[in-house]
């Protein structure tokens, strides 16, 4: 962040005292979360906030480019851009990697992957969906409308 010109030496110095920790390894949708003290209120800044959480994964040699770019958002919310509008999202598009701004959706869905413990298959079309619970026969294929088979997940 302090390659890029935007924010100024005193701004970053308070990202500094900011804890880092760890979500559940368990998360599936949460790659990152920043954790304001309690009973915080508006204006939400750097020094009202208590911790920034990652997902364990990203801290993996295979992730840690992915892993940069969700802190520096998360930092962007400790920076007071709270809601994710059009100037969040302009700050957002500066982070310097390519590769990183298209891994989340990778990310997401080998977690889902690994956390399921089903796969609802079309043994027509053979799509697979990564799912907690049975279908129980309950569900169609949208592509073909034939009911999705129940298959234990082993990965």
């Amino acid at each position: 962040m302090a390659t890029m010109n935007q924010w100024s030496s005193s701004e970053l110095a308070e990202l500094e005292p900011i804890a880092l920790g760890v979500l559940r390894n368990t998360a599936t949708r949460r790659h990152g979360v920043t954790r304001w003290m309690l009973g915080s209120t508006a204006p939400l800044i750097a020094k009202k906030v208590d911790t920034i959480d990652l997902h364990p994964q990203l801290l993996t040699k295979k992730w840690l480019a992915y892993g940069a770019k969700v802190l520096f958002h998360e930092y962007l919310h400790a920076l007071g851009y709270i809601k994710h509008d059009t100037v969040f999202n302009r700050l957002e598009l500066l982070w310097p990697s390519e590769e990183a701004k298209e891994m989340g959706r990778s990310f997401t869905t080998e977690m889902r992957i690994v956390r399921a413990q089903w796969i609802w298959r079309c043994v027509n079309c053979d799509l697979s969906h990564y799912r907690q619970r049975r279908s129980n026969g309950r569900y169609q294929c949208r592509k073909c409308g034939k009911l999705l088979q129940d298959v234990v997940n082993t990965t």
